[in-house]
């Protein structure tokens, strides 16, 4: 682990970091930096509703060539599936030999939707948690650990310069490892395909639709699958799976220890291999760029049938009556 004595942010000291994008981490990013005393400029399109969100913290935002031009080091934080068409279109022609163009996920160079030349750093700098949670732990003095990787060191001080930026932000504070772009990215796409995202959620809604169809109260399953899952999920954050089974019942502890492989059994798992080999061939990437160049049709049908599942609705009016929850993330 690498922690704030291995990173030296002096190496950020007369350059300015561009920062492409103002969302959940973009947001967090140039405010942490901003903080740690780095020179941040915002790159956004200037019909973006975060123009006056960043402008009010007092950053500096021009558009997104401007800011690719004015960048030493220039970090992408755009949607996966834009980089490799705004890379071509207002980055490229800004980013001079020398400089340092930052990922804070693999994807884009992995699977080759951006191909920098072999003059410039290219690295990748990714906390592994949501831009608020980067934002707060840093506010708190704290920070959310993070993975650094270089792919390519045309300076000789690519290294430094992530170890630097991840200080800037706060990863340095809760520990930083090494890896590859490949292992990030491979690992991420499975993390959220398998367990996080796409598990957790068929998970929770497979249980939801068993109670109700066995005629349980929608509320009640909506408590049981998916409003406690952050009990758990915070016990296994903080003490780790035998942790977790500690601090429950004897009871909820013996059907963990007997029923859980039943439902996450054989076919789960040779599932999960068969979804990490499609990662790993660049199937997944092949298939999520085709459906975003042809329209998005079958990702929106998706999503609508999420949103219009009955947990949702549920969950929608139960959430309306938790004051305890923030209300920019209570509805979605």
């Amino acid at each position: 682990m690498i922690y704030d004595n291995d990173a030296d942010l002096t190496k950020l000291d007369g350059k300015t970091v561009a920062i492409l994008g103002f969302g959940s981490q973009g947001h967090a990013h140039a405010l942490n930096l901003k903080d740690s005393g780095v020179n941040v400029v915002v790159g956004l399109r200037p019909d973006s509703s975060s123009v006056a969100k960043a402008e009010a913290e007092g950053l500096k935002v021009v558009d997104v060539a401007e800011a690719a031009s004015l960048g030493d080091v220039v970090m992408i934080l755009l949607p996966d599936e834009m980089q490799g068409e705004i890379w071509e279109s207002e980055i490229k022609d800004g980013i001079v030999p020398g400089n340092t163009l930052l990922f804070a996920h693999g994807f884009a160079i992995l699977y080759e939707q951006v191909a920098p030349d072999e003059t410039i750093n290219v690295a990748l700098v990714a906390p592994k948690g949501p831009g608020h949670l980067v934002r707060s732990q840093f506010e708190e003095g704290g920070g959310v650990p993070g993975l650094v990787a270089v792919h390519q060191d045309a300076t000789g001080d690519a290294r430094d310069i992530a170890l630097a930026y991840a200080k800037g932000i706060g990863c340095t504070r809760g520990g930083v490892i090494e890896t590859t772009f490949k292992d990030e990215t491979e690992t991420d796409l499975f993390g959220e395909q398998a367990v996080l995202c796409g598990g957790a959620t068929e998970l929770v809604i497979a249980g939801f639709e068993t109670l109700t169809e066995a005629g349980y109260s929608p509320q009640l399953a909506y408590f049981e699958c998916l409003h406690e899952l952050k009990l758990i999920a915070d016990l296994l954050y903080e003490k780790g799976i035998g942790g977790m089974e500690y601090s429950i019942s004897n009871t909820a502890e013996y059907g963990d220890l007997t029923r859980g492989t039943r439902v996450i059994g054989p076919e789960s798992r040779a599932a999960m291999k068969e979804i990490l080999a499609e990662i790993q061939s660049g199937d997944f990437a092949k298939e999520f760029i085709a459906e975003n160049k042809s329209g998005k049709e079958n990702f929106t049908r998706l999503r609508e049938q999420h949103a219009n599942h009955p947990i949702e609705k549920v969950g929608s009016e139960l959430r309306d009556g938790m004051d305890w929850i923030d209300t920019e993330f209570k509805n979605g």
